[in-house]
């Protein structure tokens, strides 16, 4: 008698796996760009109006890689209030799902929080064919009508030509609660930084911070390509009302040397342009493999040494608003259990990181 084994369809073993049509075709659809609707964390989206983490003309020359990864929309969010009893996305993609160990909801969807600051709580993801670059896919749906505050936060690590917000048709929208301020927090790094390898936006640590501390926060995470140049300086001190820039590039840094070159100069070039703006330096959180690999424990506590060192001598400079951050300890004793891959964190590692710099951000920031 064959036994053979099949290929298993978890999809048609659990109709719970199932993609669901939204069913309802009694929609009106609306751009987020246009008001009442509030778009965060695109610092050009007002001059440009692109889904684009840099301008799309930069005043000074960038990588190739940075200019890409920029259109990333890792970090943007549409805000509003609406008594919909139905909400929808659809989503026009510059490509599709490609990673092996990052899943295509974290890459390519969008996740839905409701409540005011302070107050988010998690209501669900976009469900759709990880293999198009088009979607339309049900957010929301409640029997009850009343106004609710809602958060989406995009994709993180794929660009978003369009997006259209879809309502039933009795629906009212209005704006969001403003922010504590009009300031904003920058937070610049790499691919830890853009949210690899969260299992969907909201758990990226900059969003997780961002549903605590009532600001808008800007992610300039860029994969593989967070290197301290010194062109990124400068653009990123273009940015107005800064609150708070956060440096935490070091675990893209080809060489310890390199880091000790690029990290002074980086700062340096941001403080001609925002003298008293705090900014915080992170150095890298633990990869798993460190307890088996000397030479790696070494390099990392031979960097933060010298990120540590950086800082003291500016403070030493009468520089009083620089603060330094220990990554090695964001992720607790049992980093191992916290990454992908011993180095990108999952939704647990994202959490730690953001229940570790929450209480340090509100210090330097207020909230």
């Amino acid at each position: 008698m064959s036994h053979r084994k099949k290929t298993i369809d978890a999809v048609q073993l659990d109709t719970n796996m199932n993609i669901r049509p939204s069913g309802d075709q009694d929609v009106m659809w609306y751009s987020p760009l246009e008001a009442p609707f509030h778009i965060a964390g695109f610092g050009w989206l007002q001059e440009e109006g692109l889904y684009r983490r840099l301008p799309a003309h930069p005043s000074h020359h960038i990588p190739d890689a940075v200019d890409q990864l920029a259109n990333c929309t890792s970090g943007g969010q549409i805000r509003f209030t609406t008594d919909a009893t139905s909400l929808l996305v659809k989503v026009k993609l510059t490509g599709p799902a490609n990673m092996y160990h990052m899943t295509a909801t974290g890459q390519c969807g969008l996740d839905c929080y409701l409540g005011g600051p302070g107050e988010q709580v998690y209501y669900g993801t976009t469900t759709y064919d990880h293999r198009l670059t088009e979607y339309e896919s049900s957010l929301f749906t409640h029997k009850v009508r009343e106004n609710r505050i809602f958060t989406l936060n995009f994709p993180l690590y794929q660009g978003v030509e369009e997006i259209w917000i879809g309502v039933d048709r009795e629906a009212r929208i209005s704006p969001p609660p403003s922010y504590d301020n009009n300031r904003k927090i920058v937070v610049y790094g790499t691919s830890i930084t853009q949210g690899g390898c969260a299992s969907r936006p909201g758990m990226s640590y900059t969003n997780i911070l961002s549903r605590r501390i009532n600001l808008e926060f800007l992610n300039l995470g860029f994969s593989g390509n967070g290197k301290g140049e010194p062109e990124l300086s400068h653009i990123l001190a273009e940015i107005i009302d800064p609150a708070c820039l956060i440096v935490d590039y070091e675990a893209n840094c080809v060489s310890t040397e390199l880091l000790a070159k690029t990290l002074p100069e980086f700062i340096s070039i941001y403080r001609d342009k925002h003298p008293l703006t705090p900014i915080l330096v992170i150095s890298r959180i633990t990869h798993a493999k460190e307890r088996f690999h000397a030479d790696m424990a070494k390099e990392r506590s031979d960097r933060k040494q010298i990120q540590q060192r950086v800082v003291e001598q500016r403070r030493v400079m009468q520089d009083d608003n620089i603060y330094f951050c220990d990554g090695s300890t964001l992720l607790g004793a049992d980093a191992h259990e916290c990454t992908v891959d011993g180095s990108h964190p999952t939704d647990l590692g994202f959490l730690r990181m953001a229940d570790g710099l929450t209480p340090i951000l509100q210090q330097i920031v207020g909230g």
